[in-house]
Parts: structure tokens; sequence; C-alpha cells
């Protein structure tokens, strides 16, 4: 079964040309790695496939399916409205000046003040005419313009994504320093709650209820990725293969079908490296697929079952780790010729 696949993606910033065109497809319960040198767009294939950015061209398919937020009834309500009070608003800053001359300055030696004639008068300015009709039309065309632009935009945001099953790590730590591990992790599980917010305010059953089981979920991750013993020991002040290590059981805490972990062996050990190869094998048996970023080769070759190779944005290359280990243009472009 496949679980992600990239159908000829590109992904552009104004004329720099990030991912050119790439496609290739992740099956359920292996473990994929993409490789290349600094700058060969890795990351912002990642940020591609979980909506940060959307594609400039092709398609992301997340079990089959294009992730999106589809165009509901509230939207194009949404959208009218927009329209309208847009419409609406051009159209009196335009006749602004007439309408302060019919409505108040016609008026301004009256006493009392003739509001309902002051109204009428201005009414009048509004009637049909080149000065209105136009403006309205063209109000009304950006503002619905607008809205529906922003709404497309939006419509395969990162918390679509993560609630169809994706979650990944990032290649600088982001964790919430000053919480506690296991406070890091119970963010991780947002999409996941179903208690609402009046529960929380109001103090109710259902709040508490889920709390402790959340809770005792997050211990559970924590203790999976042998950091049981810190839990009350706040984010910043653990040591970097812990931060690691806390950053993929938030990212396990929503329950993703699809992990991608960017750079998840930077900065570590050989010790520390391995480690965290056994905790890779160990999430893949949990039934979880894998998308890796890494540099470490040892850790690429050693857990991998296919090898995804960029190259200034462009795949140049995919197979098993033997079959990328002897590729001429792998070679050449990212292991050294002296691999080979």
């Amino acid at each position: 079964m496949t679980v992600l696949e990239l159908d000829q993606v590109t992904l552009r910033f104004g004329g720099l040309t990030a991912v050119n065109n790439v496609s290739f497809r992740v099956e359920k319960g292996d473990i994929v790695a993409v490789i290349g040198p600094n700058g060969a767009g890795k990351t912002s294939l990642f940020n591609t496939i979980t909506g940060i950015y959307p594609p400039t061209t092709g398609r992301v398919l997340i079990n089959h399916a294009v992730v999106e937020q589809p165009a509901t009834l509230q939207n194009k309500i949404q959208w009218t409205i927009i329209g309208v009070v847009t419409a609406i608003a051009v159209t009196l800053a335009l006749n602004a000046n007439a309408i302060w001359d019919a409505a108040i300055n016609a008026h301004a030696i009256t006493s009392p003040f003739p509001w309902g004639q002051a109204f009428n008068d201005a009414c009048r300015v509004l009637t049909p005419s080149a000065w209105t009709i136009i403006p309205g039309l063209v109000g009304g065309f950006v503002g619905a313009s607008g809205a529906w632009n922003a709404w497309r935009t939006a419509r395969c945001s990162p918390d679509l994504v993560t609630r169809v099953g994706v979650a990944r790590t990032f290649q600088n730590i982001r964790l919430f320093r000053e919480l506690s591990a296991r406070d890091n992790v119970l963010v991780g599980m947002e999409p996941k709650l179903h208690s609402r917010a009046w529960d929380g305010a109001f103090r109710l059953p259902p709040h508490f209820r889920e709390q402790t089981e959340a809770c005792a979920k997050a211990d559970e991750l924590l203790a999976f990725v042998n950091l049981g013993e810190v839990a009350d020991v706040s984010a910043g002040s653990l040591p970097y293969g812990h931060q690691r290590r806390l950053e993929i059981a938030r990212a396990l805490a929503s329950q993703p079908s699809l992990l991608l972990l960017d750079e998840p062996a930077a900065g570590m050990n050989p010790t520390e490296s391995a480690s965290l190869m056994l905790l890779i094998r160990k999430i893949r048996e949990l039934g979880i697929t894998v998308l890796l970023i890494e540099h470490d080769m040892k850790v690429v070759m050693g857990i991998s079952d296919r090898i995804v190779v960029l190259h200034y944005g462009n795949k140049i290359a995919e197979g098993t780790p033997a079959e990328i280990r002897e590729n001429p243009a792998v070679i050449e472009a990212y292991l050294g010729k002296e691999a080979g």
C-alpha cells in the first residue's frame, strides 16, 4: 500500500527552483531515506509534503489522496459576504465627497438637523450609475477573490496534513524549552484530543478524564524513546541527544501513519547514532512508515529499505542501499569518488 506519493512535484521561490519535478513513492512499512548535498532541496521537499509550502506544480498524495480543505457552503457564504462588504466600502469611498455634500453641507444651516432628509439625500447619491455600479462590481470581485485566494492557500495547511496521519521533526530542534518533557509530548497530542474549551473552563469530568489518559500516554511515549526518567525535566535542560529523542516522541504523540525525520542523527556521536537506528526500527515495528533526511551514511545504509538522492533539486537516483552505493552519479555528486 502506498502511503505517500510525489507526482512531478516542483517548488519554486521566484526564480529559484528548490525542488524540480521530483516523483517517488513510499510504501507502508518502509524506511526511506532522502540524501543529497546541502542545498539539494531535501528540507524544501519535506516542507512541501507537510503543507508548509504548496507545490508550484505537481501533486503530493497521502494515502492516495491530495490533502486539502474542501470548499464548503460556509466558505462560499463567507466569500460572498466579504465581496459585498468590499463592494460597499469601495463605492462609499469613491462617492464620499458627493455624499458629504448632499447629506451634510446641504443641511448644515438647518436647525434642528434633518437626519432623515440627510439620509435620503445620501441614498439618492448612491442610485445606480457609473460611479456606483462599476466600483461595486470591482470591489465585490476584489473582495471575493481575496477571500477565495486566502482559503486556497490555506487548504493544505500543516494542521490538515497532521490530522490525516503525517508528523515530522525539524532539522533545528523546535521544542518548548521551558516546558517539561511530558508537556512537550502533550502538545503533540492536540490533534487527537476531543474535549472542548468549555470542558476545561468549567472543570468538567471529560476534561480531567482525557488529561489523565493523555498524561499516561505521554509517559508511555517517553519510556518508548528511553526518556521516562526525565518526564518532569524542562526540555531546555536536557542533553542534545535527549532533545532529539523528545522531538521524536512529540511527533509520535499525534499517532501518525507516516513519520518524517529531518536529520535526526545530526550532532550525535556514534553511540547515540546506533541507539537512534534501533529506535527507528522500533518505530517501524509499531506500523509507522518512516521517511528521513540524513547525512550520516552509516545510519542511512544501515536502516533504509530504499534511498532517494537529490542534487540541486533534481532526483538523480533511487534504489536500495546497495544500488545507491554503486551508482556512479551518486558517487560523483554526493558520496565521493573514493566510495566506489
